[in-house]
């Protein structure tokens, strides 16, 4: 009797051991999954950072291709979101400036943030946004509209494969605890 509650005992441990570790490593997914298609380019993820102005005088290129622009919003976000221009044809290394439109038709304050995706891919590293209204979080007050702006250019060595670019904003609302614990950390009373 003594032996089976021992092994009840060990099996009971390592059950709970091994679900403890499977709980840590579907949260650990998440960042993992972020680097890898950071590092590859994979699933079209592009830098989150802005890249600022080129350091040096960029060759534009006689290449033109087109980059299409996209934009929704996730279930139960109330904004209105548009691209300004639903494409342009742009030269290789020359800086391009378009905006998107935003709209907060809730009866309350939301914050925003944007999530971009480039298609192809592989192109996504190709793809430079100098300024971005995705690198920070947007709050509109009720009813209030703005045009959020994107400064960006593709690099020369963009495989000659790809004649049309797609970057897609995806836009979520920012919960209000998360609003405010980032305003406490940045400025602590």
């Amino acid at each position: 009797m003594t032996e089976q509650h021992n092994n009840q005992r060990r099996h009971t441990i390592l059950l709970s051991a091994l679900a403890v570790g499977m709980l840590g490593f579907a949260f650990a997914l998440i960042p993992l999954y972020q680097i890898f298609c950071e590092v590859t380019g994979l699933n079209g993820k592009t830098s989150a950072r802005a890249e600022g102005e080129p350091t040096t005088v960029l060759q534009v290129s006689e290449r033109e291709v087109t980059i299409q622009f996209l934009a929704q919003v996730g279930r139960g976000m109330p904004w209105e979101f548009r691209p300004m221009d639903a494409q342009l044809k742009v030269h290789l290394g020359e800086i391009n400036v378009t905006s998107y439109y935003a709209r907060n038709r809730a009866s309350q304050g939301v914050t925003g943030q944007a999530v971009p995706s480039v298609a192809p891919g592989y192109a996504a590293s190709h793809l430079h946004k100098i300024e971005c209204f995705c690198f920070t979080q947007q709050y509109l007050e009720p009813g209030e509209a703005q045009q959020l702006s994107l400064r960006f250019y593709i690099d020369e060595e963009l495989p000659l494969e790809v004649k049309t670019l797609t970057l897609s904003y995806s836009l979520f609302e920012v919960p209000q605890r998360e609003v405010a614990s980032l305003t406490l950390a940045v400025n602590p009373q």
